[in-house]
């Protein structure tokens, strides 16, 4: 497997057991008193100092009562070693491919740092570590294997990018989830509030009737997120539940107009049917009924 060598190096970061073979050396103390002292081999004492021992909980608290240096600092010293040996890791591991996968999808991570949803990054490295931040996945490479247990498109749609669809899925949620909704989904309030909606679909204004729909929905308890379309999604929209709230976002075509509004009304048919399979509304094919369902309710809305 090829590997990317670019991150940390090994040099700088430093084992708790040079700390403690430096205070044996200030002490004039040999390894062989000290594994007296505290009633670990001697053995034990050389292997901690050459770095291949960790210092345990038991181990630090018998040098707290050698060295009168409490027990936190032995254990935060490993600590910061074990997570410095994990970013070494894990910047070192890095495959070629998923620098690639990284580089795909980087209109998505470029404009959710414009929105300050992730960080900004400087190199390939950087931008696979925020990456798999992004996607919540410790590997991009496995990306294909998460969306399969959640898809949400037709798979047999041949110009759907599965990376981008998953990161743009994911903006989406980070969208979202920097929302407060005050009320809970209710299903009476949101037919009551489709009404308002279909009242103001003339509106000449498109920011303006954004707004309006996007609060109609959140008085219904819906979090709607019109966001910013990237060529190999190919999908108009998805609903899904996060943290027990219910979010509907769709693709921004720049268009408010009869396909807009069609899809606006299937999706929200698919809530009133409650057809949300787990988290996230499947598209599978053999659920044709259950789109053909929410296609016919979108219709009557539209009359």
């Amino acid at each position: 497997m090829e590997t990317n060598t670019i991150g940390l190096s090994l040099e700088f970061i430093i084992h708790p057991g040079e700390t403690l073979k430096e205070l044996i050396e200030e002490n004039n103390m040999s390894q062989e008193e000290l594994a007296q002292r505290t009633n670990f081999s001697a053995k034990h004492i050389s292997q901690v100092i050459n770095g291949k021992k960790r210092i345990t909980a038991q181990f630090a608290k018998s040098l707290e009562y050698v060295f009168g240096i409490n027990t936190t600092f032995w254990l935060n010293l490993q600590a910061i070693y074990d997570r410095e040996i994990i970013d070494y890791k894990e910047r070192n591991d890095i495959t070629s491919k998923e620098i690639e996968i990284a580089k795909k999808i980087e209109p998505i991570l470029k404009y959710s740092n414009s929105l300050k949803l992730i960080d900004k990054y400087t190199n390939d490295i950087e931008r696979v570590i925020i990456a798999r931040n992004f996607c919540k996945i410790t590997n991009l490479q496995n990306i294909e294997k998460v969306l399969k247990l959640q898809i949400a498109y037709k798979k047999n749609n041949k110009n759907v990018d599965e990376y981008m669809l998953y990161a743009w899925q994911r903006m989406c949620e980070l969208i979202a989830n920097k929302e407060e909704l005050k009320n809970k989904y209710d299903k009476e309030v949101l037919l009551e509030n489709i009404k308002k909606i279909k009242r103001v679909m003339n509106e000449n204004n498109n920011k303006i009737l954004i707004e309006k729909v996007k609060k109609y929905l959140e008085d219904s308890g819906i979090i709607f997120v019109l966001a910013k379309k990237f060529k190999g999604v190919e999908i108009s929209g998805f609903i899904e539940k996060n943290n027990e709230k219910i979010i509907l976002c769709m693709a921004d075509r720049r268009k408010i107009d009869n396909d807009f509004w069609f899809v606006l009304f299937h999706e929200l048919s698919h809530i009133l049917n409650e057809d949300i399979e787990g988290n996230r509304l499947e598209y599978y094919l053999e659920y044709a009924d259950k789109e053909q369902k929410a296609d016919a309710m979108a219709f009557d809305f539209l009359k």
